[in-house]
Order: C-alpha cells, then structure tokens, then sequence
C-alpha cells in the first residue's frame, strides 16, 4: 500500500484520489458576449446592458448527453456544472430568484438535465455555487463588483444586507443538495482578503459567507459531500487554479500532504471565448494531467460551452486528445499517486513516475523519448517485468551495465537498464509499465 498519509478530511476522500481525473463546466449567459466569464466584472457593465443577455439566451442545442458521453470518453470521472456564477444567473430553477434559466428561452432546469444526462454515464455530480453575486441587490458592492466604479457607489451600497443574502445562499443550497439527488462534489467560490490601500478595502470571508452555518447545512443534508476550501474554512479540496505545483500540496501549519485538485482550462479562460487563442497544446494536455498525478492530486479540466450550448471545435479536439490517450493509458492515472520516495531518485530526466496505491506496478511516462536505452538507478532486483502500456509490448531490461559495444558505457551494481525502440511510438506521452518484485 502507499506509505503517503493525507491530513483528514470531513468527508470521504477516497473515491476522488482514485479516480483522479474530472470535467469542470463554466456555462451561463456570459457565453453570448463570449469574451471571459468575468465580462460583467472587466467591463463594469451596468445591469439594464447585461440584461440583453439573459433575455437573448437560447441554447437551442443543448445536449448534456453528448457532454457526458465526451466526458467519459475522455476519461473524466466526475464533473463539476456551474449552478450560479458571479453573475448570479442560475442554470436551476430556483423558488427564491427569478434570475434563472427556467425565465429565459431556455424556459427548462438546466442543471437537472446535467445531473441525468451525466449520471447515466456513471460520472459523479459535482456542482460549483458562486458565494459571490453582483445580481443580488443585498450583495454590496465591493472591488470586485462591477459597479465600484460608479460615483454614487456608496450610495448604491446603503441598505444592502449581507445578512440577508447568507440566508438566499443557504435557501438556494438547500434546493441544490435536495432537489436532484446525491451529490458528490460541492464546489464554492470564492473568498477573498482585504486590501487596506484600495477604495474598496474589504473583502469577503467566512462572516460574510456565515460559512460556518452553510458548511453545517450542506454537510446535514449530504452527509457523503466532498467540499472544497474557498468559504474560507477548511473542508476536504485544496484547489491550486491555473497554476501546475510542483511538489504534493502540504498543510500550511502542519505540513500534512492535503488532498488536492488542480483545475485548469483547454484556453486561457473558463467561460465560451470565441477569440482567445492560447489554446493548450495536446502534449501539454496530457503532461498536465500526468503531472498532476505523479505528485499526488487530481485534475479539473474545464470546458466552456457556446450560448447555443454545444461544445465548439477547440473543445471538441482537446477532449478526443485526452480520449486517446485514456483509452490505452489511464491504468497510469486511475488508482495511482506519487511513486515511494525510495523509488523517486530513479526517474529519469525528462520522465515522471506514477505508483498504483498497492505499490506493485509502476508507470514511467516518457516526456522525451530518449535513443535506445534508459537507465533506472536503485531499481536492479526490483523488476519483474516491464511493457509498453498502450499495446502490452514486452519492454527487455537487464542489470548492472549496459551491454552495448563502445566506450562510457553505464555501469553500477542497481543500475537497471531498459531497451526501447528507436522509433517513438505514436503516443502523445508513451508510458512503461513496470511490474515490481
């Protein structure tokens, strides 16, 4: 069994570190101007103007059976549906706003269509709730909010009770962990700090969450939930967003490796951007996800869906990279985690390691493919057998020197060395399945 021990968790964890892998989904209104999700947000856009979106939303080609289908393709385990965003429109039918997709042209619940469609295909249910709501006339304006910058902004704020939409969070919640039933992942966001030297010096935390009595009701009515951590109380998810660490996440006052998920984007940008072009490549695709997985997390990938509601053609060819890839690969990810640090200084440069959690296979996913040969130092007598994992190809092997005519050749009583074709295979990122003693 893995030697790694993670701090505890109020929920239970386990399910996710194996399955290691999930679809994250930003889709509401803000796909028709289709330039970031934060559109409301970067271009101050005042309520009468965003309205034209909300009354123009019509995804008249939604098909959440096609996403699922997409999703486990791809590999996806579990998936993650924006409920509400920072814009405050709700993909559900909600009794406490009439801000919601049931009032638009789509005039249906969005997200019980989701939960159907994805709960067929055996992906569990993630569903992300934004704390903030720049629709919400008690939500106060803050340095965030787009109105921060109109002059009669304070004004704006006088009689706004932060009180009261605690509770229209908490009302809302309630439908969502009752209404479609189980669900698996409750995804919040966000919390941020004070800026003493902004026009705007607070923040929003847990008081103005009242995290604490909504964590509570959502842990009551949904004992099994996972949770992350941006109500700014500690749960079960340390969510590292648009950055690739390097090293297992640890405790920041215990140093405890944390349970944790890195989440991405195929783009630069969460929501449907017609004309972002920083579009990952699919090398980078998988050595994200290979990555994330050899240091002991898990991987949110996201996609933004058009205003029509169909997944465009970027979208479309980054999730078959991922289908690929999965479809001969994904014993490497699944049920895996960081190789044991006595195994760790054999990986090769240019390589990272993942070890099944019983410790009896190991996986060498080759980032360069390297000519002939390469060398595991430490691992003489610990390999039983080793195979291309994509076609169960035998891979040779022999100890302690490599036998090869020449000079400089390796030598070294645990040194283990692997014969490979010279030719790379057709493989995005090959991987060396290793059988251990």
């Amino acid at each position: 069994m893995s030697s790694y021990k993670t701090r505890k968790t109020p929920g239970d964890t386990t399910w996710f570190t194996h399955d290691r892998f999930g679809m994250f989904i930003h889709w509401g209104i803000y796909a028709l101007p289709a330039r970031n999700e934060w559109i409301k947000n970067m271009e101050c856009i005042a309520e009468e103007k965003y309205q034209a979106y909300f009354e123009h939303f019509n995804p008249d080609l939604y098909d959440p059976h096609e996403w699922a289908r997409q999703a486990k393709a791809a590999g996806m385990k579990y998936a993650v549906l924006t409920t509400k965003h920072h814009d405050g429109f709700c993909l559900f039918d909600s009794k406490y706003t009439d801000y919601k997709s049931t009032n638009t042209q789509a005039a249906r619940d969005l997200v019980k269509e989701y939960v159907d469609a994805f709960r067929a295909e055996g992906i569990k249910i993630g569903f992300y709730y934004s704390l903030i709501d720049w629709h919400h006339p008690d939500f106060t304006i803050d340095r965030i909010h787009p109105r921060r910058n109109d002059h009669d902004a304070e004004k704006q704020n006088e009689g706004r009770d932060m009180t009261r939409y605690a509770q229209y969070m908490r009302n809302q919640v309630t439908e969502l962990l009752t209404n479609y039933g189980k669900i698996d992942i409750l995804w919040f966001d966000f919390s941020y700090e004070d800026t003493p030297s902004d026009r705007w010096k607070k923040g929003k935390g847990k008081e103005d969450w009242e995290s604490e009595e909504l964590l509570a009701l959502a842990r009551k009515l949904q004992p099994h939930v996972i949770i992350d951590n941006r109500a700014d109380i500690e749960q079960d998810l340390w969510t590292p967003e648009q950055f690739q660490p390097d090293q297992w996440l640890k405790h920041q006052e215990t140093g405890e490796l944390v349970v944790w998920e890195a989440c991405q984007t195929f783009s630069g940008s969460w929501g449907y951007y017609r004309d972002e072009l920083t579009w990952k490549s699919p090398e980078m695709l998988i050595r994200m996800l290979v990555k994330t997985v050899s240091i002991g997390g898990n991987l949110l990938m996201n996609v933004g869906p058009t205003a029509r509601g169909y997944l465009d053609h970027r979208a479309n060819d980054a999730l078959a990279v991922y289908a690929n890839w999965m479809k001969y690969n994904s014993r490497s990810i699944y049920g895996c985690t960081m190789a044991e640090p006595d195994i760790l200084p054999s990986l090769p440069q240019d390589c990272r390691y993942t070890q099944s959690e019983d410790g009896k296979r190991l996986y060498l996913h080759l980032f360069a493919w390297p000519f002939g040969h390469i060398q595991l130092p430490g691992m003489a007598g610990r390999v039983a057998y080793a195979q291309m994992l994509h076609d169960g190809s035998e891979i040779k092997f022999n100890e302690g020197e490599l036998r090869h005519f020449g000079v400089g050749l390796p030598k070294g009583d645990d040194l283990l060395i692997m014969t490979l074709p010279v030719v790379k295979p057709d493989v995005i990122v090959p991987v060396i399945e290793i059988f251990l003693k």
